[in-house]
């Protein structure tokens, strides 16, 4: 397909709506790419469109400037709704005078549904991956080789997107930023449970949306266990209320200190949170995300390429495992005990330059 001449169209589109409908997950992996975006054009306005889950991110992601909640019925977890809805979805976007739509999709989802709301609400700039001929949904159509012999990391799938827009950044790291105040009650939350913020603790977080990307709470008893006997410091457990049953589980260890924070804290209170870990044990993609947004190293028993730990020192002992139920507690708890020797290594190092 020839392309056509695409930057001079974006470099003038001072305000953008920026779609990105699926998991938070996927919100955050879009971040560098909204960076490249605001470099783009320095006084421009980004506007976030994604499901509540992803717009709850919004107040902690620093190049978003507002957000608007839809649970689009066209996705998983959307809501049903009436041909009201959408013309009133249609109104309230037509009525911001959005100058372009930067539709950011996961491989195989679809970014028509999106493109076509776009076009009804005026949008005259509407750019994002499509496989198939969008018959002018997309004014800017960029080929998706996914899902299909490449598979890229998420981050990388978004940059390469805007980079099509002429959108380019030489900071691709992920951004969250916690507010003070998250950052404050996290640090008296740890200091109640006797923990020192300062010194080495652990966050594990259990809990996946999928079983069968579940580490089983045997396994995480017995990671717990070999990390106890190991380094023998104190871990915090995290997730949603829905965790909660497969937290309780979990046996500790003699004289393990564990405290349990899940169902307790929001999104920006878990950023703070995992900001102050020492290190992160994650088995879904939104704790490995999140914890590579503030900076933590993090191992991840998600061995999903796309949602690999990201600009971050990381380690993924389940590559070239059929699964996390084969997956073995001392491999993961050797893969921790090293991450930990390079990052505290590495810390001392940069202690002593300054």
């Amino acid at each position: 397909m020839k392309m056509r001449t695409m930057t001079n169209e974006w470099n003038g589109a001072p305000h953008l709506l920026c779609v990105q409908l699926g998991a938070p997950a996927d919100v955050l992996a879009c971040t560098p790419a909204l960076r490249a975006l605001r470099a783009q054009c320095p006084e421009r306005r980004l506007t976030l469109l994604a499901a509540p889950a992803g717009a709850a991110l919004a107040p902690c992601l620093p190049d978003v400037d507002a957000a608007l909640a839809y649970a689009a019925p066209w996705t998983e977890g959307g809501i049903a709704a009436t041909p009201g809805t959408h013309l009133d979805w249609i109104s309230r976007l037509a009525a911001e005078r959005f100058d372009g739509a930067v539709i950011f999709t996961r491989p195989g989802r679809s970014a028509l549904p999106a493109a076509l709301l776009c076009r009804l609400a005026g949008i005259l700039l509407r750019a994002g991956w499509c496989r198939d001929d969008p018959s002018g949904l997309l004014t800017h159509w960029i080929a998706d080789p996914e899902p299909g012999a490449l598979r890229r990391h998420a981050v990388q799938r978004q940059l390469d997107l805007v980079r099509h827009l002429g959108a380019e950044t030489a900071d691709e790291r992920l951004a969250f930023v916690p507010s003070n105040a998250d950052a404050a009650a996290m640090r008296k939350r740890l200091q109640a449970a006797g923990i020192d913020p300062a010194r080495r603790w652990l966050a594990l977080h259990p809990g996946a949306g999928a079983q069968a990307r579940r580490y089983a709470p045997q396994q995480w008893s017995e990671l717990i266990a070999a990390l106890h006997a190991r380094i023998g410091c104190p871990f915090v457990l995290t997730g949603s209320a829905r965790d909660l049953a497969a937290l309780d589980a979990i046996a500790t260890p003699l004289g393990a200190q564990v405290h349990v924070l899940a169902g307790e804290v929001g999104i920006g209170e878990l950023g703070a949170l995992l900001a102050q870990a020492s290190l992160v044990v994650s088995s879904n993609a939104e704790s490995t995300q999140l914890a590579a947004a503030v900076g933590t190293p993090v191992v991840s028993l998600l061995a999903d390429p796309e949602y690999a730990p990201w600009q971050v020192p990381g380690r993924v002992p389940g590559h070239g495992i059929d699964g996390l139920d084969t997956l073995e507690s001392t491999r993961v708890c050797d893969c921790v005990c090293s991450l930990l020797k390079q990052t505290e290594t590495e810390r001392i190092r940069e202690a002593e330059l300054e």
